[in-house]
């Protein structure tokens, strides 16, 4: 088998294909204006699966995620953008928020053992990329230059614009949250801007055939995938939100330049909930890989939360499943330890299968669980196995369990419950028990008296 996956545009599932026995694969990176939370982290934990899978399989690929660090534009501040108003509410230079950011996304990466890409272009760094690929819009009649001295790409004249999305031009509106609001200069309300003319803004602005500016949002990703993989990609991958309008956008301009269909397939990865609710900091429930750290849980427990849903199936993430999350991948790593140290690794087909079966990782999750339980596999091969499956799992199985002491303050509460239950204090001993739960704690009660482990 090759690697299947289930393609947006043509809402089929597909084999991958490859160019000169490669897989070129870009994924829309993230804009560095805030930390990125664990929804955020989703899309790029997908990329990383749809990458190992194919390396398990023997193939190789070659991966690009851009940077964006400047074009995309405020939610929160009505036409500003969201690197300005960052920099702004930090009172620093916005190219420094860009760089810090970025460097705290890749340390979320390393944390999930998300590899990293092959490149990570940055939007400001290849500006003369976009103003070139807008010049050549405009020679094709593709885009114009607006009364306002913006360049706007012409929606009309892109015959498939809609496909990947299922919009239709004359039904959509203006002024679509993540597009410009200052846009009195294009024909047509649909059209998004390419190029806009700086006017008074004075910060992340660069000179152009039509003056000083800055690149819109969308034309950045069909810049520079279609640069740093030589016209034409594999498999292009981006959160569900992204469907529209930026990869919309995106194909638009990439096909319109080049003249044929550039991109194989378009893969999204589906939203993540958290607790019940869409995950947003005006709802107060966004979470962080350093909220995870500090509640004493490991960071891949997320990535093994993930790993028990498909990828374009929505997903409720919650503490609790986070923490039992934690606890399997400590009873894991501990079995593996009784399994032996060998480092021989056991390819099992049912695992491979199940991942390249439109990356089916709930299937994939159940055959290591099967081969756990399984009395009649020998140690050493479910040992074997395990280490197989982590290539793409990447949740670290071989590592030695840690060894964690607990705080001064958790033994007092230990000790206080045990006095409370020998007063038959029972309301005292639920409330203690639910506050040593909170600290990351699981206690048991059995005739031998209280026992405690860490979740």
């Amino acid at each position: 088998m090759t690697l299947s996956i289930y393609d947006t545009l043509t809402r089929t599932v597909r084999p991958i294909n490859t160019t000169n026995g490669r897989a070129n694969i870009y994924c829309c990176g993230p804009t560095v204006y805030r930390d990125a939370h664990v929804g955020n982290l989703r899309t790029f934990v997908l990329s990383d699966l749809i990458r190992r899978t194919i390396e398990l399989a023997g193939g190789s690929v070659n991966l690009v995620q851009n940077i964006t660090d400047v074009g995309h534009m405020s939610e929160d501040v009505v036409g500003q953008d969201k690197m300005l108003s960052q920099a702004q509410a930090e009172k620093k230079d916005p190219f420094e928020i860009a760089r810090m950011y970025e460097e705290h996304f890749h340390e979320d990466l390393g944390l999930l053992n998300v590899r990293p890409a092959d490149k990570y272009p940055r939007a400001s760094q290849s500006i003369e990329l976009m103003i070139e690929m807008i010049t050549d819009l405009i020679k094709k009649g593709f885009a114009y230059v607006g009364s306002d001295q913006s360049v706007y790409f012409d929606a009309q004249r892109f015959e498939g614009y809609g496909q990947i999305s299922g919009n239709r031009l004359n039904d959509l509106k203006p002024g679509h949250r993540s597009e410009y609001t200052d846009e009195g200069g294009k024909r047509f309300h649909a059209d998004w801007a390419l190029w806009k003319n700086a006017g008074v803004r004075s910060q992340m602005i660069w000179d152009s055939p039509w003056g000083a500016g800055f690149p819109g949002w969308h034309i950045e990703c069909s810049a520079m995938s279609m640069h740093f993989l030589n016209k034409h990609v594999d498999v292009h991958i981006g959160g569900i939100d992204l469907r529209f309008p930026h990869h919309e956008n995106e194909r638009a301009q990439s096909d319109a330049t080049l003249g044929f269909e550039t991109v194989d397939l378009w893969v999204h990865g589906e939203h993540l909930l958290f607790e019940g609710r869409k995950m947003s900091k005006s709802s107060g429930n966004v979470v962080l890989i350093s909220d995870l750290i500090s509640r004493g849980l490991d960071p891949l427990a997320a990535r093994l939360c993930f790993l028990e849903n498909r990828f374009r199936s929505q997903m409720d993430l919650t503490w609790t499943s986070l923490a039992s999350a934690h606890s399997t991948l400590g009873k894991w790593r501990k079995k593996m330890l009784q399994w032996g140290d060998s480092q021989e690794i056991f390819e099992d087909d049912e695992f491979l299968n199940a991942m390249e079966n439109d990356l089916d990782t709930p299937r994939a999750l159940q055959r290591i669980r099967t081969i756990e339980k399984n009395t009649e596999i020998s140690d050493a091969q479910k040992r074997a196995t395990f280490l197989y499956a982590d290539k793409v799992l990447a949740l670290d199985l071989s590592r030695a369990p840690e060894v964690r002491e607990i705080s001064k303050e958790q033994q007092s509460l230990l000790d206080a419950r045990v006095i409370a239950r020998s007063q038959k204090r029972w309301s005292d001993s639920d409330n203690l028990r639910n506050e040593l739960e909170r600290t990351g704690l699981e206690i048991s009660d059995s005739a031998d008296g209280q026992r405690w482990s860490w979740r």
